[in-house]
């Protein structure tokens, strides 16, 4: 009490205090970052490796298992996922939590390791799991010529924009870009004893410009320049043959100019002649700040008349998102502080204590921006909903101290008495529920994968918020209220309200016999069996979708697929989604094993449907595509890919999984709200093995290899030089014009003789990719829900695969959404058993009792009953974000509880008897627990209601919160007082009987 003595004499110093809170918080607000999600690295990592046209088996047996085996070897590799496909092998790899960073260095030592002894190998990509993104603000030029649309994007974008101070670097994609491609003529190529390489090898000697003068010499310079420019030159390369005739390159075949399939990135608006442009910011400088700059740059480019015959158009704004966040949180800040405020002056009715808490919550908030700033906490999606959140507890602490010096000036104490009377009175009590809050978010940490590291940062801010305005509450609220609060009324003239009175009797009537406490106790527990009937009804999910009026997809495109059959299949997806109402555009990008669709719909007032129902219509379109197009509905809301109901078999012998995959499918199909259930099975490509005829091989001499060199070399498309220079240099290409390779000729012994003397070509079916985990062979069965929420499914799913019978060798599991579902949500059972024994532990040192935490914590089985019904009314979806509500929950409303425990304890100390000290804490603490309790509810509110780019995040949380504290209320007020007087009748007939006993033992003896 010296402390708070100290801060309500010294008024100079906590007006210093309040200035340097107020001056560092703008200080450090300024300072934060503004970004849509923190930068963080998850426990992670993906690798592509290319390996040409090697079949998906290849693949498998020369890559995949290798690297597998390698990794599987080092330490700290929790789990391995890989497909072999065409040419490429993928793997996801899981590390133990924690370890991410290190094992991915070593990963990355150990592949660059391996590919010198994988020739196949082309190019290896790797990349750490992360939220790091090197752009964040994109556009496309499109509408115009190709040509155009590269020239300005290069020279006038690229130049304009790099220029600015906030733009780290801006990136380029699908600039025009050519290839010379020289398809020649075989049967020519034979009758000049020439093959494609030597042609190849000639052009590429031809395109020189080197520097020929020696060194050390005082020669002038002399330079060999030799290069080809034009196409015209080209033709007229002369090729030297077997015979020493000099051929034109002309008479050995065509020489055509294409478009570099590689130079598109994909399809916007369902066409491929755009250019897309992607900005990433100076370190130092927010996405805000680097948008806002960019923008009046391209007004600049507008304005000097740059843009004619085509159009530049923003595509995606992460600053627009942190923005809308932001300015969401801030409204939500302000609503919620104006609803606590007036909450108190309903209770209190006095301006003054009004002004003094409304004074609070904005030095309350600038202490929180001081300490996220030394945290090296940025303004994110995550920080801002824990800020959010912090809001509507930011005042509960300076409350309880107010009202309770408010009532000791009541009573008639003075000034400096009624502060140190007042707050010794509540300050255990306070301390005591901050620190039950803050060790409820300790075992958060425990929450795995990135959905934990997430929710750290989340808890971290709530705590920052928490603590803040303790502070302020034992500083500020004491010396404020010393000289400036005063009462309208005089101490004779007061009268207990109505309230109080009859919360009273209410407290009476339940001490009067045991029977009424008892069934008070007994109503609850009834009200708590039967809501756990409420969990079927409620809608369930992972992690819930971000409304920010733009989505993402990944949409698997199969195997196989050829480049124009993927055009069909983007014009198609794009001839859907414009028929969506709001739908504003579209861009299809091209990643091999998926299409990345983004979506941008209509903002502000043009918005005509909610994004929830124009994500269901994108859903509902991309599976009646699927039907007729090579591609799979694998796209969820989250742009995290993946169907979100997946059954993984697992085994070696393909047959035998296609027939368990079969009968999981029809199990999948009698399963309502699944819909477009698929195999990774079904997926099977048409391949010609080739057959040798060894007899005719060595009647005429011909080796395998002689064979295999031919075949090669028809196939292979030879990089030849380049003509031109700069922007116009071409890259030029070499490859036989071979349709038909049983009709190619190949010399022998005997002559000329066709490649049909010596093979044949047999069909045969093969799986275009092979999936496999943990070195095992698996085959998926994927499927999307559609009326249904994915609890209710999973359940259903459960009891159908518990029944079937799995043949030895092989195992059936859960992956996808289904997985993540159950995994969090017993991670966070396991949290919330570990918050309640932190809590119960942390109260029992408090109260120097193993009885009365409880008492206490008697109300937090019960305040599920609230939340569920507040989750059940509102059909709001139980999430983690949901679950972790109730986290939240354990520490909030124990506050109330530990309020009116505390408080009774110190009337006991007096020498109040059980019945007469509740009655009195009861009455003594009514008020600042409704007081808390709606400024709480009050301060949330506007997150439950919200409609801005993070509500989806918000609202379960809040409503969660709001609910359970509600109905929490009603325990503490009516339930706690019925068990702590139970306990008394227990400790009481205890004692009686040790009384009794005792006696007997004293007159036996």
């Amino acid at each position: 009490m010296q402390l708070v003595r100290f801060f309500a004499e010294k008024k100079v110093v906590v007006i210093l205090l309040v200035l340097t809170i107020l001056i560092s918080g703008v200080y450090g607000a300024g300072k934060l970052d503004r970004e849509l999600l923190p930068a963080m690295s998850f426990d992670g990592a993906q690798i592509f490796i290319n390996a040409g046209d090697m079949s998906s088996a290849d693949v498998e047996k020369e890559i995949t298992i290798p690297v597998e085996e390698r990794l599987q070897q080092m330490e700290g590799i929790k789990q391995v996922n890989s497909s072999s496909s065409i040419g490429v092998s993928s793997m996801w790899i899981q590390t133990e939590e924690g370890e991410g960073e290190e094992v991915y260095q070593e990963i990355e030592a150990e592949i660059n390791a391996l590919q010198n002894t994988l020739p196949q190998v082309e190019d290896i990509n790797m990349q750490q799991y992360s939220t790091d993104q090197p752009y964040e603000f994109f556009m496309t030029v499109h509408g115009g010529s190709m040509e155009e649309m590269s020239v300005f994007a290069d020279d006038v974008v690229k130049t304009r924009l790099e220029a600015l101070p906030e733009v780290r670097e801006i990136k380029l994609d699908g600039l025009e870009q050519k290839d010379i491609e020289i398809v020649l003529d075989q049967k020519k190529l034979q009758q000049e004893e020439l093959t494609s390489a030597q042609v190849a090898e000639t052009l590429t000697q031809s395109d020189q410009d080197v520097s020929l003068t020696a060194a050390g010499s005082d020669t002038d310079a002399i330079r060999w320049k030799n290069k080809i420019q034009t196409v015209e030159e080209l033709e007229k390369t002369e090729i030297i043959s077997a015979g020493g005739n000099a051929v034109s390159l002309s008479e050995l075949g065509e020489i055509k100019e294409e478009k570099n399939n590689l130079s598109s990135p994909g399809w916007y608006n369902g066409s491929e002649n755009f250019v897309f442009i992607q900005a990433g910011r100076a370190e130092g400088v927010t996405q805000i700040q680097m948008a806002e700059s960019i923008r009046a740059e391209v007004e600049k480019i507008r304005a000097d008349g740059q843009i004619e015959g085509f159009e530049l158009n923003e595509l995606v704004a992460q600053a627009d998102y942190v923005t809308d966040a932001i300015d969401g949180v801030s409204l939500n800040i302000l609503l919620g502080g104006i609803i606590a405020v007036a909450v108190l002056f309903l209770f209190l009715r006095n301006f003054r204590a009004t002004f003094i808490i409304g004074i609070s919550i904005p030095i309350s908030i600038s202490l929180t921006f001081t300490g996220m700033w030394l945290f090296d906490y940025s303004f994110n999606i995550l920080t801002l909903i824990g800020l959010g959140l912090g809001i509507g507890m930011m005042v509960d602490s300076s409350i309880v101290i107010l009202e309770s010096i408010y009532r000791k000036k009541e009573q008639g104490l003075k000034k400096l008495d009624a502060v140190t009377a007042g707050v010794k009175e509540v300050a255990s009590a306070v301390i005591a529920s901050m620190v039950t809050t803050i060790v409820v978010f300790l075992p958060i940490g425990l929450l795995g994968g990135e959905i934990g590291t997430f929710m750290i940062v989340l808890s971290l801010v709530v705590v920052i918020t928490l603590v803040s305005s303790v502070i302020v509450a034992f500083t500020l609220i004491p010396s404020l209220s010393k000289s400036f609060l005063k009462l309208k009324v005089n101490q004779k003239d007061l009268k207990e309200g109505m309230a109080i009175t009859a919360y009273g009797r209410v407290i009476q009537f339940l001490a009067g016999k045991k029977l009424y406490r008892f069934s008070v106790i007994f109503m609850f527990l009834l009200l708590f069996a039967g809501s756990l009937a409420l969990f079927p009804k409620i809608p369930s999910t992972v992690m819930p979708d971000v409304f920010n009026r733009y989505t993402e997809m990944a949409v698997p495109v199969e195997s196989g697929t050829t480049p124009e059959q993927r055009e069909q299949a983007a014009v198609k997806i794009h001839e859907k989604l414009s028929k969506i109402p709001d739908v504003e555009a579209n861009l299809i990008m091209d990643d091999i094993d998926y299409f990345y669709v983004l979506v941008n719909m209509t903002k502000g007032g043009e918005i005509t449907v909610p994004q929830e129902e124009v994500n269901e219509a994108i859903d509902k379109e991309l599976r009646e595509l699927a039907a007729d197009l090579p591609i799979d509905t694998g796209g969820d809301f989250t742009g995290a890919g993946g169907q979100p109901v997946v059954v993984e078999i697992m085994g070696e012998d393909f047959g035998e999984l296609e027939q368990i995959a079969s009968d999981v499918e029809e199990r999948l199909a009698a399963v309502e709200g699944i819909t477009g259930i698929t195999s990774s099975s079904e997926n099977k490509l048409q391949e010609q093995l080739i057959q040798l005829n060894t007899t005719e091989m060595e009647r005429d001499g011909v080796q395998e290899l002689q064979l295999l060199h031919q075949m090669q070399a028809s196939a292979d498309k030879l990089p030849a030089g380049t003509i031109g220079e700069g922007r116009e240099q071409t890259d030029i290409f070499v490859r036989a014009d071979v349709e038909n390779l049983l009709e190619q000729e190949i010399q022998t012994a005997e002559g000329l003789k066709t490649m049909s003397n010596y093979i044949s070509l047999e069909e045969t079916e093969v799986p275009a990719a092979i999936d496999r985990r943990d070195g095992t062979r698996m085959i998926t069965v994927s499927a999307g829900l559609e009326g249904r929420d994915l609890g209710a499914v999973n359940r259903d799913m459960e009891e159908l695969l518990s029944k079937y019978e799995v043949p030895a060798g092989y195992s059936i599991d859960t992956g996808g959404s289904l997985q993540e579902q159950s995994e969090a949500m017993q991670e966070m059972m396991i949290i919330l058993g570990i918050a309640v024994f932190l809590v119960y532990a942390v109260m029992a040192v408090q109260f120097n009792s193993f009885v009365h935490p409880l008492i206490i914590m008697s109300v937090i089985p019960l305040t599920a009953t609230g939340a569920l019904l507040g989750l059940l009314l509102t059909q709001s979806e139980l999430s983690v974000l949901s679950a972790l509500g109730m986290v939240f929950l354990i520490g909030i409303v124990l506050n109330n509880a530990i309020l009116l425990i505390d408080r009774t304890k110190q009337l006991r100390k007096e020498g109040l008897e059980p019945k007469a000290a509740i009655m009195e804490a009861g009455k003594n603490r009514i008020r600042p627990i409704f007081m808390t309790t709606l400024t709480t509810c009050g301060g949330m509110l506007p997150l439950a209601i919200a409609a801005d780019a993070a509500s989806n995040y918000q609202s379960p949380l809040a409503i969660v919160i709001i609910s359970g504290l509600l109905f929490a209320t009603f325990i503490t007020l009516l339930m706690i007082p019925s068990l702590y007087l139970v306990m008394e009748d227990v400790k009481a007939g205890f004692q009686k009987f040790r009384r009794k006993n005792k006696k007997e033992v004293m007159k036996a003896a």
